[in-house]
Protein backbone atom coordinates (compact mmCIF):
# COMPACT_ATOMS: atom_id res chain seq x y z
CA UNK A 1 0.00 0.00 0.00
CA UNK A 2 1.46 3.50 -0.93
CA UNK A 3 1.56 5.88 2.21
CA UNK A 4 1.69 9.78 2.28
CA UNK A 5 3.01 12.01 5.44
CA UNK A 6 1.39 15.17 6.11
CA UNK A 7 3.30 17.53 7.84
CA UNK A 8 0.49 20.61 8.96
CA UNK A 9 -1.52 22.12 11.56
CA UNK A 10 -4.63 20.83 13.02
CA UNK A 11 -8.37 22.22 12.36
CA UNK A 12 -10.42 21.07 15.18
CA UNK A 13 -13.50 21.50 12.72
CA UNK A 14 -12.01 19.23 10.23
CA UNK A 15 -12.62 21.32 7.29
CA UNK A 16 -8.51 21.66 6.60
CA UNK A 17 -5.26 20.86 7.57
CA UNK A 18 -4.42 17.19 8.60
CA UNK A 19 -7.78 16.22 9.14
CA UNK A 20 -8.52 17.64 5.39
CA UNK A 21 -4.93 16.18 4.25
CA UNK A 22 -6.07 12.59 6.02
CA UNK A 23 -9.73 12.34 4.50
CA UNK A 24 -7.86 13.29 0.86
CA UNK A 25 -4.93 10.41 1.47
CA UNK A 26 -7.83 7.92 2.30
CA UNK A 27 -9.96 8.85 -0.19
CA UNK A 28 -6.93 8.38 -2.86
CA UNK A 29 -6.93 4.79 -1.44
CA UNK A 30 -3.30 6.29 0.40
CA UNK A 31 -2.41 5.77 3.89
CA UNK A 32 -1.68 8.80 5.28
CA UNK A 33 0.06 9.83 8.22
CA UNK A 34 0.65 12.96 9.96
CA UNK A 35 3.23 14.59 12.14
CA UNK A 36 1.37 18.55 14.06
CA UNK A 37 3.31 21.68 13.66
CA UNK A 38 -0.02 23.56 15.42
CA UNK A 39 -2.80 23.27 17.22
CA UNK A 40 -5.68 25.50 16.24
CA UNK A 41 -9.56 26.23 18.02
CA UNK A 42 -11.31 27.11 14.76
CA UNK A 43 -14.41 26.55 13.06
CA UNK A 44 -15.88 27.99 9.63
CA UNK A 45 -16.29 31.59 10.93
CA UNK A 46 -12.65 32.02 12.26
CA UNK A 47 -9.66 30.91 14.46
CA UNK A 48 -9.94 31.12 18.33
CA UNK A 49 -6.33 29.99 19.30
CA UNK A 50 -3.57 28.67 17.90
CA UNK A 51 -0.75 26.75 19.66
CA UNK A 52 2.63 25.41 18.30
CA UNK A 53 4.27 22.16 19.39
CA UNK A 54 7.63 22.27 20.21
CA UNK A 55 10.70 21.89 17.43
CA UNK A 56 11.42 19.03 19.38
CA UNK A 57 8.31 17.30 19.16
CA UNK A 58 7.58 18.04 16.12
CA UNK A 59 11.28 16.54 15.04
CA UNK A 60 10.05 13.00 17.44
CA UNK A 61 6.67 13.14 15.06
CA UNK A 62 9.18 13.11 11.95
CA UNK A 63 11.68 10.52 13.08
CA UNK A 64 8.71 7.99 14.21
CA UNK A 65 7.28 7.90 10.93
CA UNK A 66 10.49 7.88 8.65
CA UNK A 67 12.02 5.37 10.74
CA UNK A 68 8.90 3.14 10.82
CA UNK A 69 6.81 3.40 7.70
CA UNK A 70 8.40 5.38 5.04
CA UNK A 71 6.01 7.85 3.24
CA UNK A 72 5.94 7.71 -0.91
CA UNK A 73 5.10 11.27 -0.67
CA UNK A 74 4.91 14.64 2.00
CA UNK A 75 2.47 17.11 1.71
CA UNK A 76 3.88 20.18 4.31
CA UNK A 77 1.13 22.71 5.20
CA UNK A 78 0.80 25.65 7.74
CA UNK A 79 4.35 26.06 9.12
CA UNK A 80 3.91 28.61 11.68
CA UNK A 81 7.82 29.64 12.68
CA UNK A 82 11.68 29.80 11.41
CA UNK A 83 12.16 27.07 13.47
CA UNK A 84 9.69 24.64 12.92
CA UNK A 85 10.09 25.11 9.14
CA UNK A 86 14.33 24.28 9.71
CA UNK A 87 13.30 21.14 11.76
CA UNK A 88 11.42 20.22 8.50
CA UNK A 89 13.53 20.71 6.27
CA UNK A 90 16.50 19.41 8.00
CA UNK A 91 14.42 15.67 8.62
CA UNK A 92 13.07 15.72 4.60
CA UNK A 93 17.00 16.57 4.05
CA UNK A 94 18.26 13.90 6.18
CA UNK A 95 15.90 11.27 5.24
CA UNK A 96 15.99 11.83 1.39
CA UNK A 97 12.21 12.64 0.63
CA UNK A 98 10.53 12.59 -2.11
CA UNK A 99 7.45 13.87 -3.65
CA UNK A 100 7.13 16.49 -1.70
CA UNK A 101 4.16 18.82 -2.01
CA UNK A 102 4.66 22.37 -0.43
CA UNK A 103 1.33 24.42 0.48
CA UNK A 104 2.90 27.92 1.71
CA UNK A 105 -0.10 28.64 4.08
CA UNK A 106 0.23 32.21 5.20
CA UNK A 107 -3.27 33.18 6.37
CA UNK A 108 -6.54 31.19 6.65
CA UNK A 109 -9.93 31.02 4.69
CA UNK A 110 -10.60 33.60 7.20
CA UNK A 111 -7.77 35.70 7.32
CA UNK A 112 -5.88 34.77 10.01
CA UNK A 113 -1.85 35.07 9.85
CA UNK A 114 -0.59 31.78 10.51
CA UNK A 115 3.33 32.11 9.10
CA UNK A 116 6.09 34.33 10.53
CA UNK A 117 7.49 36.22 8.44
CA UNK A 118 11.07 35.31 9.29
CA UNK A 119 9.96 31.33 8.26
CA UNK A 120 10.10 32.96 4.71
CA UNK A 121 13.88 33.03 4.70
CA UNK A 122 14.23 29.20 5.78
CA UNK A 123 11.36 28.36 3.26
CA UNK A 124 13.73 28.99 0.21
CA UNK A 125 15.55 26.28 0.69
CA UNK A 126 12.80 23.91 0.13
CA UNK A 127 13.74 23.47 -3.56
CA UNK A 128 17.07 21.45 -2.33
CA UNK A 129 14.72 18.80 -1.54
CA UNK A 130 14.30 16.68 -4.66
CA UNK A 131 10.97 16.22 -6.34
CA UNK A 132 9.40 19.09 -4.74
CA UNK A 133 6.18 21.59 -5.89
CA UNK A 134 5.16 24.68 -4.70
CA UNK A 135 1.26 25.16 -4.51
CA UNK A 136 0.44 28.90 -3.50
CA UNK A 137 -2.74 30.57 -4.22
CA UNK A 138 -2.55 34.36 -5.85
CA UNK A 139 -2.43 36.49 -2.75
CA UNK A 140 0.34 33.79 -1.81
CA UNK A 141 1.90 34.64 -5.24
CA UNK A 142 1.41 38.02 -4.58
CA UNK A 143 3.70 37.92 -1.36
CA UNK A 144 6.44 35.22 -2.43
CA UNK A 145 7.00 36.76 -5.69
CA UNK A 146 6.67 40.42 -4.48
CA UNK A 147 4.23 40.98 -8.00
CA UNK A 148 0.67 42.34 -7.88
CA UNK A 149 -1.62 39.90 -9.93
CA UNK A 150 -4.32 41.07 -12.16
CA UNK A 151 -4.30 38.94 -15.20
CA UNK A 152 -2.64 35.69 -16.68
CA UNK A 153 0.18 37.07 -18.18
CA UNK A 154 1.10 38.02 -14.21
CA UNK A 155 0.63 34.77 -13.00
CA UNK A 156 3.16 33.76 -15.33
CA UNK A 157 5.64 36.09 -14.31
CA UNK A 158 5.02 35.83 -10.28
CA UNK A 159 4.98 32.12 -11.04
CA UNK A 160 8.85 32.44 -12.91
CA UNK A 161 10.17 34.73 -10.25
CA UNK A 162 8.96 32.03 -7.49
CA UNK A 163 10.27 28.76 -9.15
CA UNK A 164 13.65 30.70 -9.66
CA UNK A 165 13.94 31.90 -5.98
CA UNK A 166 13.06 28.92 -4.65
CA UNK A 167 14.70 26.11 -7.26
CA UNK A 168 11.33 24.00 -7.73
CA UNK A 169 8.48 23.93 -9.87
CA UNK A 170 5.33 26.40 -8.96
CA UNK A 171 2.06 25.54 -9.27
CA UNK A 172 0.01 28.98 -8.99
CA UNK A 173 -3.61 28.72 -8.21
CA UNK A 174 -6.00 30.42 -9.24
CA UNK A 175 -9.33 29.72 -7.38
CA UNK A 176 -9.22 33.53 -6.07
CA UNK A 177 -10.04 34.84 -9.65
CA UNK A 178 -13.48 35.38 -10.17
CA UNK A 179 -13.40 34.88 -13.65
CA UNK A 180 -12.18 31.03 -13.72
CA UNK A 181 -10.67 28.42 -11.39
CA UNK A 182 -7.76 28.16 -13.55
CA UNK A 183 -3.62 26.72 -12.22
CA UNK A 184 -0.64 27.46 -13.81
CA UNK A 185 2.44 24.85 -13.43
CA UNK A 186 6.11 26.40 -13.71
CA UNK A 187 8.53 24.73 -14.10
CA UNK A 188 12.31 24.36 -15.95
CA UNK A 189 11.44 27.85 -17.62
CA UNK A 190 8.24 26.77 -19.47
CA UNK A 191 4.58 26.61 -18.10
CA UNK A 192 1.37 25.18 -18.75
CA UNK A 193 -2.07 25.69 -17.71
CA UNK A 194 -4.79 23.70 -16.14
CA UNK A 195 -8.07 24.51 -16.61
CA UNK A 196 -10.81 24.13 -14.16
CA UNK A 197 -14.74 25.20 -13.66
CA UNK A 198 -15.56 27.84 -10.95
CA UNK A 199 -17.90 26.30 -8.33
CA UNK A 200 -19.47 29.38 -7.64
CA UNK A 201 -20.70 29.16 -4.03
CA UNK A 202 -18.61 29.87 0.11
CA UNK A 203 -18.30 26.58 1.31
CA UNK A 204 -14.49 26.59 0.37
CA UNK A 205 -12.77 26.05 3.55
CA UNK A 206 -9.56 24.00 2.83
CA UNK A 207 -9.61 23.53 -0.91
CA UNK A 208 -5.77 24.60 -0.76
CA UNK A 209 -4.78 21.97 1.46
CA UNK A 210 -7.06 19.33 -0.38
CA UNK A 211 -5.32 20.01 -3.65
CA UNK A 212 -2.24 19.71 -2.39
CA UNK A 213 -2.77 16.55 -0.70
CA UNK A 214 -4.67 15.25 -3.57
CA UNK A 215 -1.42 15.98 -5.44
CA UNK A 216 0.79 14.43 -3.05
CA UNK A 217 -1.49 11.08 -2.90
CA UNK A 218 -1.87 10.91 -6.99
CA UNK A 219 2.26 10.75 -6.96
CA UNK A 220 2.78 8.72 -4.07
CA UNK A 221 0.47 6.51 -6.19
CA UNK A 222 3.13 6.65 -8.97
CA UNK A 223 1.95 9.27 -11.56
CA UNK A 224 3.63 12.18 -12.92
CA UNK A 225 3.35 15.85 -12.03
CA UNK A 226 1.26 16.77 -14.72
CA UNK A 227 -1.55 13.69 -14.49
CA UNK A 228 -1.39 14.03 -10.66
CA UNK A 229 -2.14 17.70 -10.93
CA UNK A 230 -4.64 17.07 -13.38
CA UNK A 231 -6.66 14.39 -11.62
CA UNK A 232 -6.38 16.69 -8.26
CA UNK A 233 -8.29 19.45 -9.76
CA UNK A 234 -11.10 16.86 -10.67
CA UNK A 235 -11.64 15.23 -6.64
CA UNK A 236 -11.19 19.22 -5.30
CA UNK A 237 -14.03 20.24 -8.19
CA UNK A 238 -16.49 17.57 -7.32
CA UNK A 239 -15.80 17.64 -3.66
CA UNK A 240 -17.11 21.29 -4.34
CA UNK A 241 -19.81 20.45 -6.87
CA UNK A 242 -21.52 17.93 -3.80
CA UNK A 243 -22.55 21.35 -2.49
CA UNK A 244 -22.34 20.12 1.24
CA UNK A 245 -23.34 22.67 3.70
CA UNK A 246 -22.05 22.90 7.11
CA UNK A 247 -20.98 25.52 9.66
CA UNK A 248 -22.42 28.94 9.94
CA UNK A 249 -19.42 29.96 7.62
CA UNK A 250 -16.97 29.03 4.65
CA UNK A 251 -17.97 25.64 5.31
CA UNK A 252 -15.79 22.34 3.77
CA UNK A 253 -15.83 21.24 0.63
CA UNK A 254 -16.63 17.10 0.34
CA UNK A 255 -13.85 15.06 0.69
CA UNK A 256 -15.76 11.80 0.71
CA UNK A 257 -17.50 12.30 -2.23
CA UNK A 258 -16.25 9.34 -4.50
CA UNK A 259 -16.77 6.81 -1.07
CA UNK A 260 -20.21 5.38 -1.68
CA UNK A 261 -22.88 6.02 0.97
CA UNK A 262 -25.19 3.94 2.47
CA UNK A 263 -28.82 5.52 3.17
CA UNK A 264 -29.72 6.11 6.75
CA UNK A 265 -32.97 5.31 7.91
Amino acid sequence: MKTALTIAGSDSCGGAGIQADIKTMTAHGVYAMSAITTLTAQNTTGVTGVMEVTPEFLEQQIDCVFTDIFPDAVKIGMVGSKELMTVILKKLWFYQAHNIVFDPVMSTTSGTKVLDDSALEVMKHIGLCKGTLLTPNIPEAEILSGVKIFSRSDMVIAAEIISNEFSCPVLCKGGHDENGANDLLYQNGSHMWFYGERVDHLNTHGTGCTLSSAIASNLASGMGLVLSIENAKVYVTRGLQSRINLGKGNGPLDHMWNIGRKERI
